[in-house]
């Protein structure tokens, strides 16, 4: 259950990272971004995941590099990877990975919320999305957090929800015909994308993907930090890989890419279709507990940004005041709003796209800054930064390009607005 945030210290070990991390790549996107990635890759899905895993395990790599070589004496457990990037970056720099996390973590809690509403109320979106949303908020607000000993038993049900659809999929829904979600549309020019291919399908995996970077920031807590990370970064990049793999490849094989790329919910509509109506209530009831799970989580760390931008002079500084619990009610009750506003403009697809064009930037900052570290300091691969830094942008590039427009837009517009207010 979750409960109230518990004390930041190192009593964190391989086992407990792992379960973290697969908290979050097995987290809301492993139940949605499938739709719009087999739209642009088709039956090259699963090439798609290997391409999005192998590009987070560097970005991954990056972050767990920055947060290791920072001097340990002055409180490594209070900063995240960004914080240790900044102090390695030009300040304009450092800036443009802030606002980078900010707009895709103020997105990503958008798009949480409708995965959420797809599954739940598909016929009420928006107000399902916005109430979940406002629940989130007061959660965050209050200072509830997950434990780790809650999320062993979310990690444990998660997975077997996900290999349960699996053989659905590949035993029962191959010949079943699966009808397309209502008010939506697989054909490409409603999210403005033409020839994306497989790199672009690779960038909306990486939506799922972008919780690995848990991995590289729980140094902080972990025992042994270097080796905690390392194996926990291993194991659950291997495990999250060989679940999404195996996902891709039987939702391929159960519904095809036609007919995968049509749907919003697109796990328990395999389900459905598989002649078995009561199990796809399982498969909806663990997506909304997956998804509020996840929405907690997106705005505590959209909290957090928003406190380290507002305590660098970059946002109204009165968004950095916390409470007795240690939470900013100001920045919580500001992110939330911001969730909401995008949820009513934006759909499921575009606000999946915008958050992963987002965070891809913010992942190419973390690396550009890896790059900097001296070769002494280095305990992960030397091609992990330059590679993850190529494949960020690549990636980027290839999401739809209005979607990619959009991104492109708001960082600017960010990255202006917070370097105007530090240079008055």
């Amino acid at each position: 259950m979750p409960g109230r945030q518990e004390r930041a210290e190192r009593r964190l070990g391989t086992t407990d990272v792992v379960v973290l991390g697969l908290a979050a790549v097995l987290g809301a996107g492993s139940f949605a971004v499938w739709g719009p990635a087999a739209a642009a890759a088709g039956r090259w899905l699963p090439l798609a995941v290997l391409i999005a895993a192998f590009a987070a395990y560097c970005s991954t790599a990056s972050t767990a590099e920055l947060v290791l070589a920072h001097d340990r004496s002055t409180g490594l457990s209070e900063l995240s990877a960004l914080d240790v990037a900044r102090a390695r970056l030009p300040d304009a720099l450092g800036r443009l990975g802030s606002v980078a996390f900010l707009v895709a973590r103020a997105t990503a809690a958008a798009a949480v919320a409708s995965i959420f509403a797809s599954y739940v109320l598909p016929s009420a979106p928006l107000p399902a999305a916005i109430g979940v949303l406002v629940a989130a908020t007061i959660a965050n607000v209050a200072g509830v957090r997950w434990t780790v000993r809650g999320t062993y038993a979310l990690v444990g049900g998660t997975l077997a929800v996900l290999l349960f659809v699996v053989v659905v999929s590949l035993l029962l829904a191959g010949d079943a015909p699966v009808a397309p979600a209502a008010g939506w549309s697989p054909d490409p020019a409603e999210l403005g994308w033409g020839g994306l291919g497989i790199t672009g399908a690779a960038a909306f995996v990486s939506f799922a993907f972008a919780g690995l970077a848990r991995v590289g920031m729980a140094g902080g807590e972990a025992r042994e930090p270097a080796a905690t990370l390392c194996r926990g970064l291993l194991v659950t990049l291997a495990i999250g890989l060989a679940v999404l793999l195996l996902l891709a490849i039987a939702l391929i094989v159960g519904m095809g890419a036609e007919r995968l790329s049509a749907e919003v919910a697109p796990l328990a509509a395999v389900v459905d279709a598989g002649g078995a109506p009561a199990l796809g209530m399982l498969v909806r009831v663990a997506a909304a507990v997956v998804a509020m799970s996840a929405l907690l989580w997106v705005l505590v760390a959209l909290t957090g940004t928003v406190v380290t931008m507002a305590r660098a002079g970059e946002l109204p500084r009165a968004l950095a005041v916390t409470g007795e619990r240690g939470t900013s009610c100001r920045a919580g009750l500001v992110s939330g709003a911001v969730a909401i506003a995008v949820v009513c403009v934006g759909g499921q697809a575009a606000t999946i796209a915008v958050s992963a064009c987002a965070v891809l930037i913010a992942y190419a900052v973390l690396n550009l800054a890896a790059l900097r570290l001296p070769a002494e300091r280095r305990r992960w691969p030397r091609w992990a930064p330059p590679v993850g830094l190529v494949l960020s942008l690549v990636m980027a590039a290839s999401l739809p390009p209005v979607q990619v427009l959009i991104a492109v837009v708001a960082i600017a517009v960010g990255w202006a607005a917070a370097t105007v207010r530090v240079t008055a």
